[in-house]
């Protein structure tokens, strides 16, 4: 099923691999494939109609690869099992298991980049984006029903999602071309469309006109509740229009990170992957990124070994991880693939031993990178953490009879995720009679309200008295959002608050280890409670 269904076609069928494929367009005609293989005793009376025109007898092998420009399974909602435990009715309500709180929502399909190593293309399609209102009332129905506290919404080329309908179309108009031909501010807005600056180009030129964009739809769902966070993947670093980097600081539950794949830090390599942008163009998106959300995390792609590499090429990108100090990164070493611009036209003329070389030097300069990053940027901060419940090496643990040993190592700790997408792990917090912490039925921390009311005069206190100090004891902590150096003490404890899946805890960041962060508990939180405390 999917795209490598549609990339190798009837060329799976050798050696017996498969006896169905199905293209990512073809989900809806999956009971018909799949009745076309059985016998008629294990369809039914109606086994003529299950397969459609092909007769009751079945068949060696099914299928279908044909690719529909207009699908987009907007009406079709995932079967989502297993009740959340933040759900407001278990009898109706689901998730895809007992601590799932986070879900995707698929709001566009295919891509019209033709990067020259990419595949996708072929295999999804040209894009087509779902109607705004089905996105928004799928958001709504996870957030209220489902107990989801995030979603993610989901695309070849997310942020370059577009519903042209009929009523976006009439709810947004295109925008009229004023001005003089040849302006190159009004041809970049013509039509609502606007790239992430002027250094980014389209290979794809009819892009505008009236309906929805990507800013339209991030603004929509971010509404459907305050405690809903909204995350976004897999985007097009050329569409990030200055009105989407506006919305995302405004909005407190539009998390801010942001995937920048950059593929390659030389202008001459990304001009061969027809990426439609140079070094110096990115460079200043990531500028204007960080300007504008000066928390942000960026994460990125990387192909080392392109065609024709040479070994300026890949310093380009080494010095490119340098500037930016990427905090998650995707690296991979470059794989031809059959039908693409590359597979036609170029030669992947760089050896193997280079490219996995390459490789380790790209993955080498990420973590030494995000490891002085995230010990100058985390450790000592506090964050907001969405709780997804026990942490995998904990289950394991436990599982093998640890856990008993009574120190923090051996307790069940707790896995969640940063605003900025950094997992983070800390223990379980107990109450003072050392109460066991059931998994689903929650630790134990103060209450987000009795914090409300003592930390501000804490802030304020320790803000001139603290402002110029050069350390701080061990029981003190940075305040949220605080400058580095200011730094007050822990809120006390007024009551304790049951913590469960779900749940928004902050955090004191106490190490960190690659990109994995390790904390210490502080208070049961709500998003837009903390964000108005920080």
């Amino acid at each position: 099923l999917g795209c490598m269904a549609e990339r190798l076609k009837e060329d799976m069928f050798k050696h017996g691999t498969a006896d169905l494929i199905a293209g990512p367009d073809a989900y809806r005609d999956l009971p018909r494939l799949i009745a076309s293989l059985l016998p008629p005793d294990l369809i039914g009376d109606d086994a003529d109609g299950a397969r459609g025109a092909g007769g009751s007898e079945p068949v060696e092998r099914a299928v279908n690869v044909q690719l529909n420009f207009d699908e987009t399974y907007a009406d079709v909602n995932p079967v989502r099992t297993s009740p959340n435990p933040n759900a407001g009715d278990s009898s109706t309500s689901s998730s895809s298991n007992p601590q799932d709180v986070s879900a995707f929502v698929s709001v566009m399909r295919g891509c019209n980049n033709m990067c020259s190593y990419c595949v996708v293309p072929f295999t999804r399609g040209r894009e087509r984006s779902r109607d705004l209102d089905s996105i928004v009332d799928e958001c709504a129905r996870l957030y209220e029903r489902d107990g989801v506290r995030e979603v993610v919404l989901l695309g070849q080329n997310v942020n370059s999602y577009h519903d042209k309908s009929a009523a976006a179309a009439s709810a947004r108009p295109a925008l009229p071309l004023a001005a003089a031909e040849g302006e190159e501010e009004t041809k970049k807005r013509a039509g609502g469309y606007e790239t992430s600056n002027d250094g980014f180009t389209n290979l794809y030129s009819l892009r505008g006109g009236a309906g929805h964009y990507f800013s339209d739809l991030v603004d929509a769902v971010s509404l459907v509740g305050p405690e809903l966070r909204v995350r976004f993947t897999s985007p097009h670093p050329k569409d990030y229009p200055p009105s989407l980097l506006e919305l995302m600081a405004e909005r407190p539950n539009v998390c801010n990170h942001l995937h920048m794949p950059a593929q390659s830090g030389s202008s001459t390599v990304l001009g061969r992957m027809r990426r439609g942008y140079t070094r110096e163009a990115y460079l200043r998106l990531i500028d204007d990124v960080r300007a504008s959300i000066p928390d942000v995390a960026l994460s990125s792609d990387f192909i080392a070994g392109f065609c024709g590499e040479t070994e300026e090429e890949h310093s380009d990108t080494l010095s490119l991880m340098e500037r930016v100090k990427y905090d998650q990164a995707y690296m991979f070493a470059y794989s031809m693939r059959g039908r693409t611009h590359a597979h036609r036209t170029m030669i992947d003329d760089v050896k193997d031993d280079v490219k996995a070389r390459r490789l380790r030097e790209v993955i080498d300069a990420f973590r030494n990178n995000v490891q002085e990053r995230n010990d100058d940027v985390e450790v000592g901060r506090v964050r907001l953490v969405l709780v997804e419940g026990e942490s995998r090496r904990s289950r394991k643990r436990r599982a093998n009879g640890g856990g008993n040993g009574g120190g923090e190592d051996d307790s069940a700790s707790w896995n969640g995720r940063t605003d900025q997408n950094k997992r983070v792990v800390f223990p379980v917090p107990s109450s003072s009679s050392q109460r066991s912490a059931d998994l689903l039925g929650g630790g134990w921390l103060p209450d987000e309200g009795d914090v409300r009311l003592s930390l501000p005069s804490f802030l304020a206190s320790s803000s001139s008295a603290n402002a110029n100090a050069a350390g701080a004891g061990a029981g003190a902590i940075a305040a949220p959002g605080s400058p580095s150096g200011v730094r007050t003490p822990p809120p006390p404890a007024v009551r304790n608050a049951s913590l469960q899946p779900g749940d928004y805890a902050a955090v004191l960041i106490t190490e960190a280890k690659g990109h994995t962060l390790r904390g210490r508990a502080l208070w049961r939180a709500t998003l837009s409670g903390f964000d108005e405390m920080t």
